[in-house]
């Protein structure tokens, strides 16, 4: 093979590396991008809003930083191995996106390595951090402590459905903590005088099972518990409630968006981007140790009007005031 011949080749096998592989090689430095459910365009405007917040702090995917990612597709029991798998890489820091059971796992993966965390759980409780105002180790990132928004939920679908008096939680057991969130709601029906029920899945299959099941055993309002994994399955579980005329709640707008009747949470496209802020002062220099573990300060409540009308439902002009979108 003659000289240039090498050369034109050994240059085109470079260019069809991914950016991260180079980098490696480079003084580009890669971000290992941990996440507990899936690529995809249902998931999209999440991870673009985290290069939103890298961008925000000077940092541009295939340019200036290289991203490694790593899905779960809402198996948490493949996280552990996807988070060592990120350190060999070996990356400058880990984001661990989507629960508390991603940051577990990039915490038993690394003692060294900065971890940006977003999760619907208290760090503190789990020991991923000493406070939340000085986390003081390796981890630090967003938690907008999800399951004592579990009890908001059921007083809101309660509100609307005043003359449902049997509530039931859909739980994902597999889940690390769903029975923190199960055990919310629980005390909230309670505290209402509602009847209180709920049911297990782990599977697309099983949510079809279990929407059948809640059915089976008469009228019903349904919690889905705040959960990564039902979150990936939201056009399922919004199509399901539909059909079988269940009044819904969710924890993100985005089932609000899908077609689910109301959801009340934290605005989760932000916290991907707050994330992607620190991902990028960290790369700065800034230490985890350093950076307060952000909590919003605001929370939204979505209602979709559309299908309060479909399963023939009032709104309450005191509950559509207190709305910060109604969908029509």
């Amino acid at each position: 093979m003659k000289r240039r011949e090498f050369i034109t080749l050994l240059g085109g096998a470079a260019a069809a590396r991914p950016l991260a592989a180079r980098a490696q090689q480079s003084t580009v430095p890669v971000i290992g991008f941990l996440s507990a459910v899936s690529s995809g365009p249902s998931f999209a405007h999440l991870v673009a809003a985290f290069r939103q917040g890298l961008s925000e702090t000077g940092y541009a995917e295939h340019r200036t930083v290289g991203i490694e990612y790593r899905w779960a597709e809402g198996q948490y029991d493949r996280l552990p191995a996807l988070a060592r798998e990120l350190v060999r890489w070996p990356v400058a820091l880990i984001a661990a996106m989507d629960g508390i059971a991603s940051a577990l796992a990039a915490k038993a993966a690394t003692t060294t390595l900065p971890i940006g965390f977003q999760m619907g759980d208290d760090p503190v409780q789990y020991g991923l951090v000493a406070s939340l105002n000085r986390p003081g180790g390796n981890l630090t990132g967003v938690s907008f402590l999800t399951p004592a928004l579990e009890a908001k939920r059921v007083e809101l679908l309660h509100k609307l459905t005043p003359k449902a008096n049997r509530i039931v939680a859909l739980v994902n057991p597999s889940f690390p903590k769903a029975e923190a969130r199960m055990s919310s709601a629980r005390a909230a029906a309670s505290t209402l005088g509602l009847q209180f029920a709920f049911v297990n899945a782990s599977s697309e299959r099983e949510i079809e099972e279990a929407f059948a099941t809640i059915a089976e055993r008469g009228p019903a309002a349904v919690i889905v518990t705040s959960d990564p994994f039902f979150f990936r399955q939201r056009e399922q579980l919004v199509a399901l409630a539909a059909r079988y005329a269940m009044p819904t709640a969710y924890n993100s707008r985005d089932f609000a968006r899908a077609g689910g009747l109301l959801s009340y949470g934290a605005d989760i496209t932000d916290t991907y981007r707050q994330v992607g802020i620190y991902a990028g002062r960290i790369l700065k220099g800034t230490k985890p140790a350093d950076l307060p573990v952000l909590q919003p300060t605001k929370f939204e409540f979505v209602i979709n009007l559309k299908t309060a009308k479909t399963l023939g439902l009032e709104v309450p002009d005191k509950l559509l005031a207190r709305a910060d979108e109604v969908i029509e």
